[in-house]
């Protein structure tokens, strides 16, 4: 049996076992056991596991869909979904009209991805911390052009499951998309020219103070990777404004 099975609590008699299979399955969206865009197991699986009947799951999916919880995947099955969509779409346009935003954007990242690195140095597991060193040595792989925006939101996203905080997970979720687009454009000329192997030097310093468990340190270079992400937007502006100005 295994632990998820050990924990499990029979539901009350005047229970419906489809709410407490919802209930069961929110639980594990709280601890963090499904992140947002993971794919549930299937409703064999999940009835197998849980101990009750398909017909039971079933009624539990629709219910956690219709509250917003899970989505249906096209071809079959269900995920986990965070409070994107909209919003998402939102602040992408919002930070692509005006600098100022996307600066913004780039200090709230400062601050939230600091603390993960802060608590992924305290509660990664071993198995993470490889797992984030394996990421970072793809990232200093040469041949892997086109791949190094992928890797680098791996990066992220992988200190981000080693913080052990499904709330931080499901906030990054939903700003994942304009995440997606910064570490494109953080990939490419002009961005990037010159800049690769000090970018790759930020994130082997993050995961360095990780993997020592040093906890001020992770935070300290997280906050000092995006600093030097906002300077450069800071100076890419000043000299596209430069050459927009016509001599005087």
């Amino acid at each position: 049996m295994s632990e998820g099975e050990e924990n499990l609590h029979v539901p009350a008699s005047s229970q419906r076992i489809s709410e407490w299979v919802a209930q069961q399955l929110l639980e594990r969206i709280a601890r963090g056991e499904l992140v947002p865009g993971e794919r549930l197991p299937g409703e064999r699986q999940l009835a197998e596991q849980l101990h009750v009947s398909r017909v039971s799951v079933r009624a539990a999916l629709q219910k956690l869909k219709t509250q917003g919880f899970l989505t249906a995947v096209q071809g079959g099955g269900t995920r986990v979904v965070s409070s994107a969509g909209a919003m998402d779409g939102a602040l992408t346009e919002m930070v692509r009209v005006k600098h100022a935003n996307l600066c913004d954007l780039v200090e709230i990242r400062q601050a939230l991805e600091s603390w993960a690195a802060r608590r992924a140095a305290e509660r990664a597991t071993p198995e993470q911390i490889e797992h984030i060193g394996h990421i970072l040595t793809a990232m200093g792989q040469t041949g892997r052009d086109g791949k190094q925006a992928a890797d680098d939101m791996d990066f992220h996203l992988a200190v981000a499951q080693a913080a052990g905080s499904p709330v931080y997970l499901h906030l990054l979720a939903t700003i994942r998309d304009i995440l997606g687009q910064m570490m494109e454009y953080h990939h490419t000329e002009p961005f990037a020219l010159g800049k690769e192997a000090l970018m790759i030097d930020h994130h082997r310093a993050i995961y360095e103070a990780i993997q020592r468990r040093d906890a001020d340190a992770a935070s300290v270079a997280a906050t000092a990777h995006l600093g030097w992400v906002l300077d450069r937007y800071n100076d890419m502006r000043r000299k596209a404004e430069e050459i927009a100005t016509p001599p005087g």
